[in-house]
């Protein structure tokens, strides 16, 4: 779950956006399976290293996601995740699971020689973050989450069952109007008979009320459900869709449970007071009883990673690091 991300001017002042640098390495990472990740890094190559988890499923990165890390104290490895950006093959749901992307993320670490990271995700990128912690604790410095999800029916329910719509009835309408009546218990279901016909022409018609309901209900101010290029609408609507089918291919409950595997670990999560696609409740569950984790209600703000509030928590959350590591603290 997430959406396209916009971009925020500023000076890198406390709480700002760092400037815009460009790679210094990109590289294509054959993961098997016929899939071939596009894989780049920026700012100080000897510097702590961020792995950058997007979200959507099927979002993929953009360049607006440099700008969160002090380029001379930060190494950001960003990564397009199996079907969407720069990796190929696009809009490919085969060989493409929650286990596979973890199974990816700990291939570009080893890769890239990088002994521990900090996981830097939101969204869907949120619930990868924890995920791969949880399966491999020691390569982790920190978490830095916003807007979490985590996978769980409930939560799904939520968006795609009529929860939200009580207060987008219009919106949640609209979303509704190109499936009949009868198919309209299971919404998931429902479009992914139809993101997955075969006919390219039909996958592109029904991607695109699929982004644009989510795109709608991103941000707290709501102008309009924005647009999106075809080819870019079907992979995010195929990828984030057979995923949701498939319960996120996690057990119903999976991450609070392992939880107690990262509890030795800082997290710091960044959220939205009105965020309308993964509701605070979520993350309040994630952080209660986790003694290092420090939750960060956001007020007057939603779910996107572009809006205002959020980018200038997120990044005071990554100046802190670097101050406190920079002091001689413990985390990076």
């Amino acid at each position: 779950m997430d959406r396209l991300a916009g971009q925020i001017g500023g000076n890198p002042s406390p709480g700002k956006l760092h400037p815009m640098v460009e790679p210094f390495d990109q590289r294509q990472i054959d993961v098997g399976d016929g899939h071939v990740l596009h894989v780049e890094q920026s700012g100080n190559p000897r510097g702590v290293p961020v792995i950058v988890l997007h979200g959507g499923p099927g979002g993929g990165c953009s360049p607006y996601m440099r700008r969160f890390f002090d380029p001379r104290h930060y190494r950001a490895i960003l990564f397009d995740q199996r079907g969407c950006g720069r990796s190929r093959p696009h809009a490919e749901v085969r060989a493409n699971t929650t286990q596979h992307l973890v199974a990816d993320i700990e291939r570009i670490r080893t890769e890239l020689g990088i002994e521990r990271a900090i996981l830097f995700g939101g969204s869907w990128g949120a619930t990868l973050a924890l995920t791969y912690a949880e399966a491999h604790p020691d390569s982790v410095l920190a978490l830095v989450l916003r807007g979490v999800f985590l996978g769980r029916r409930a939560e799904l329910d939520w968006f795609y069952g009529g929860g939200v719509a009580r207060f987008f009835p219009d919106r949640w309408a609209e979303f509704q109007k190109p499936i009949p009546e009868a198919e309209r218990d299971d919404m998931i279901i429902a479009y992914h008979r139809r993101l997955f016909s075969g006919d390219r022409g039909q996958e592109i018609r029904y991607s695109l009320p699929w982004l644009q309901w989510e795109n709608a209900l991103a941000g707290l101010e709501i102008s309009g459900a924005g647009h999106a290029p075809p080819d870019y609408a079907r992979a995010f609507a195929r990828l984030e869709n057979h995923y949701f089918a498939h319960g996120c291919f996690l057990e119903e409950g999976q991450l609070l449970r392992d939880r107690h595997r990262i509890e030795h670990l800082p997290a710091f999560i960044v959220q939205g007071r009105y965020d309308m696609v993964c509701p605070p409740q979520t993350a309040w569950e994630l952080a209660r009883d986790w003694p290092l984790a420090d939750l960060r209600l956001v007020p007057a703000s939603g779910h996107a990673l572009s809006e205002p509030r959020i980018a200038t928590e997120l990044v005071r959350v990554m100046d802190g690091l670097r101050d406190a590591a920079q002091e001689g603290g413990r985390v990076a």
